[in-house]
C-alpha cells in the first residue's frame, strides 16, 4: 500500500482516450497529484511520454469477436483483468480512479468500485461507449465531454466537463486563424489515430479534378496508413501538388493551427482539438460504430455552424472536389466557421474534470496530496 495520496487513470490504449487522460494527468499534477496509468500492451509506447509515474498493464480484450469461441475468449481475458486489476488496487490503494472508456478501463473500474474507491468515469463521446455504459451504475460521477441524449438514471450523476485536451492543443490555440484570400490554402487531412483509407481513396483524386490554379494553391498535409502512404504520396507527386504525407504526425495539434480546412473523422478527440483551436472541418463520421458515435460528435460542431458534415456513402472524389471549391472561393465563410469552432470548445475541460476529481477523491483541502 501507498504511504501518499494518488490518482489512478484507467484507459484504453488508442489516442482517443489516452488524449483526454494525458491532459488530465497533467492538471492534477499541476495542483501537486501523482498520478498513475492502467491500460493495454498498446498504450505501453507511451511509457516515458505520458505524464504518469508508473504505468500498469492488464489484461484486456474486445468481446465482439465474429465467433463464439472468440466472444468467449476475450470474456475469459477481461475476467483475468479484473483479477489482476484488483491485486493492483489493493497493493497500491488510489484515492480515486478515473476511467476513460475502452474496454482495458473495465476491469480496473469494476474493481475499483468492488472496493469503493472513489470512481469517475469520462466519456468522451456525444453517446456513451459500451464499456462506460455497462460501468456507469457503478461509479460515483460521470464526466461527459460532449452533449448526449438524456438519461434519468445518469443525469443526477453526470458533470458537463468537456473533453480534456493536451498542453500542445492549449498552445495551438493561441495562433490565429490565417487569412485564406491570397497566398498557400493550407489543407490537412487526418484519419484519427488509426488512420482512415477512405480518406487515402477519395482526397487525391478529388484534388486531380480541380483545376490547375487551384492545385497549385493547395499545401497539403496528410495522415495515411503506412500502407497507403507510398500511392498517396506518389499521387500528390503526378499531380505536382506539395503535400506532406505520413501515417502519424506528433505536432498534429500545431498541424491543426496551421490549416485553413482539415477533413478528418469525427473521434471526440478530433472534435475536442478542432473546437478548442478553431478551424473549419469537413467531417465524415465512421460509419460502421454501433453507436454511431462519431455521427452524434460530429453534429455538435455542425449545430455550431463550425462545420460540414459528409455520409463516407457521399463522400466520393466529384463531391470533395465541389466541397473544396466552394471552400477556396470564399474564405470569409471559412474564417465565420473557424470563430464559431473556437467559440465551442471548452478548453478548460481538464480543469473542470480535476475538480470534479479530487472532490470525489476528497483530496480538495487534504494535506495528503502528493507532491
Amino acid at each position: 500500500m501507498t504511504s501518499e495520496a494518488f490518482v489512478l487513470l484507467a484507459a484504453g490504449g488508442t489516442g482517443g482516450h489516452l488524449f483526454p487522460a494525458e491532459a488530465l494527468a497533467d492538471a492534477l499534477r499541476r495542483r501537486g497529484v501523482a498520478v498513475e496509468l492502467v491500460t493495454d500492451a498498446r498504450a505501453l509506447r507511451y511509457d516515458g511520454a505520458f505524464p504518469a509515474r508508473a504505468i500498469h498493464r492488464i489484461s484486456a480484450a474486445t468481446p465482439s469477436g465474429v465467433s463464439r469461441v472468440a466472444r468467449l475468449r476475450a470474456i475469459a481475458t477481461l475476467g483475468l483483468g479484473t483479477f489482476e486489476a484488483l491485486l493492483l488496487l489493493l497493493r497500491r490503494r488510489p484515492a480515486a480512479l478515473v476511467g476513460f472508456g475502452g474496454y482495458p478501463s473495465v476491469p480496473p473500474v469494476f474493481a475499483a468500485s468492488l472496493l469503493r474507491i472513489p470512481t469517475v468515469l469520462h466519456e468522451q463521446n456525444a453517446v456513451m461507449g459500451r464499456a462506460n455504459r455497462f460501468l456507469a451504475a457503478r461509479v460515483d460521477a460521470v464526466a461527459r465531454g460532449l452533449p448526449g441524449p438524456r438519461d434519468a438514471a445518469l443525469d443526477a450523476k453526470s458533470t458537463m466537463t468537456g473533453n480534456p485536451v493536451r498542453p500542445a492543443v492549449i498552445d495551438a490555440a493561441t495562433v490565429p486563424y490565417a487569412d485564406g484570400d491570397t497566398g498557400p490554402f493550407h489543407l490537412l487531412i487526418a484519419g484519427g489515430s488509426q488512420g482512415a483509407r477512405i480518406m487515402s481513396d477519395v482526397v487525391p483524386e478529388a484534388i486531380a479534378l480541380l483545376p490547375e490554379s487551384m492545385r497549385q494553391r493547395l499545401s497539403i498535409v496528410q495522415q495515411a496508413r503506412g500502407e497507403d502512404e507510398d500511392r498517396v504520396r506518389q499521387a500528390y507527386a503526378k499531380l505536382a501538388v506539395t503535400a506532406e504525407v505520413a501515417s502519424f504526425f506528433k505536432d498534429l495539434p500545431a498541424r491543426i493551427a496551421a490549416a485553413h480546412l482539415v477533413i478528418a473523422r469525427a473521434g471526440a478527440s478530433t472534435v475536442a482539438e478542432l473546437a478548442v483551436i478553431g478551424r473549419p472541418s469537413i467531417l465524415v463520421p465512421f460509419p460502421h460504430a454501433i453507436d454511431q458515435d462519431q455521427a452524434a460528435n460530429a453534429a455538435h460542431l455542425a449545430a455550431a455552424g463550425a462545420a460540414l458534415i459528409v455520409a463516407q456513402t457521399e463522400f466520393s472524389p466529384q463531391w470533395l472536389a465541389a466541397a473544396l471549391t466552394a471552400a477556396l472561393a470564399d474564405p470569409p465563410s471559412l474564417a465565420q466557421k473557424a470563430q464559431a469552432a473556437r467559440d465551442s470548445g471548452i478548453a478548460d475541460a481538464a480543469e473542470r474534470l480535476a475538480d470534479l476529481v479530487l472532490r470525489v477523491a476528497k483530496l480538495e483541502n487534504k494535506n495528503e496530496i502528493a507532491a
